[in-house]
């Protein structure tokens, strides 16, 4: 058998560095995103160019979860993992720790507007439970599309590091994604100038909203005070609810990754009907009203101000 010539063995080798190369620019890096919210902006920028997973799902409380075995075995192959950070995700620490991964562990919140919790953290209710999160600031900065908008930026900038070669792809859908924002920030403003400024007070379970208060306007109650050991006493309902008179609250909303069982209590007490469910934590799922963050804002909005003027 005749033997290839050496400029046949050179088209050869030639043609497998091109197949090589085109297989390392197609390959997707591996992202792990802490939870829905940074899953759905992660999607939204990496597209088909990277392997996503999210840690806690749609209608998932990042507070309490407790990792799997298939998490650390995720976490381990990962190439990029995003986080909030500001103390929302105790579960990450101890995950990072166990898969061994070494991949950057980017906080989304870097840059952001943070504000401080005043009282050194928040409450949020767990199987009926109260439980107290301790953390200085305020992690729910995504209630705010300002602050959206950096999450977008760090999260692009980590999508350049680890995949040079489409980090052009990535920065465009970064523009048309962060346009979005900005159309969203539009209708949630016109959606709550709709509501007069005395039935701005509204009443929720969970301090998550206060980002969404500081941009938006409206101001949100909660039960605050409430045990950490167990479920609200009578005094801190007899609490809310001389907050609910003093402030002439409008509506009460139960939340997506609560029991409702408190805000229904105190809507009861207070002669209000629960007016509908807000998104604070977590999208819903792929089949309801909040599957994406753009959907949970407005959502939120519209909700708010329906309820707020006595549309629903």
């Amino acid at each position: 058998m005749k033997k290839p010539g050496l400029p046949a063995l050179t088209l050869v080798m030639a043609s497998m560095l091109s197949l090589f190369a085109t297989a390392q620019t197609n390959a997707k890096i591996n992202v792990i995103a802490s939870f829905s919210i940074i899953g759905d902006m992660a999607h939204s920028i990496g597209e088909d160019r990277i392997t996503l997973r999210t840690i806690v799902g749609p209608n998932g409380d990042a507070h309490v979860y407790e990792p799997s075995p298939a998490d650390a075995i995720a976490m381990a192959k990962a190439d990029v993992i995003l986080i909030n950070g500001l103390k929302l995700e105790g579960f990450m620490t101890r995950l990072i720790r166990s898969s061994e991964s070494t991949a950057p562990v980017i906080e989304t919140t870097k840059d952001a507007t943070i504000l401080r919790d005043p009282a050194g953290g928040h409450y949020h209710f767990n199987n009926g439970k109260a439980v107290f999160h301790a953390a200085p600031l305020d992690p729910h900065a995504w209630q705010s599309v300002a602050n959206a908008k950096v999450y977008v930026k760090n999260i692009t900038e980590a999508f350049c590091a680890a995949d040079k070669d489409n980090c052009a792809f990535y920065q465009q859908n970064a523009d048309r994604y962060t346009k979005k924002l900005s159309v969203l920030d539009s209708k949630i403003t016109a959606a709550i100038q709709q509501v007069p400024p005395e039935r701005r007070t509204v009443v929720v379970g969970h301090h998550a909203f206060r980002y969404f208060e500081e941009a938006y306007g409206i101001h949100f109650l909660s039960p605050q005070g409430v045990s950490t050991e167990s479920e609200a006493s009578a005094a801190d309902v007899a609490g809310i609810l001389r907050e609910i008179k003093t402030h002439r609250a409008s509506a009460i909303f139960a939340e997506n990754i609560s029991n409702p069982r408190l805000v229904q209590q105190i809507a009861s007490e207070a002669g209000l009907h629960v007016a509908g469910t807000l998104y604070s934590d977590a999208l819903s799922a792929a089949d309801g009203p909040a599957a994406t963050y753009l959907a949970m804002m407005e959502h939120n909005a519209t909700t708010l101000a329906a309820a707020a003027i006595g549309k629903q």
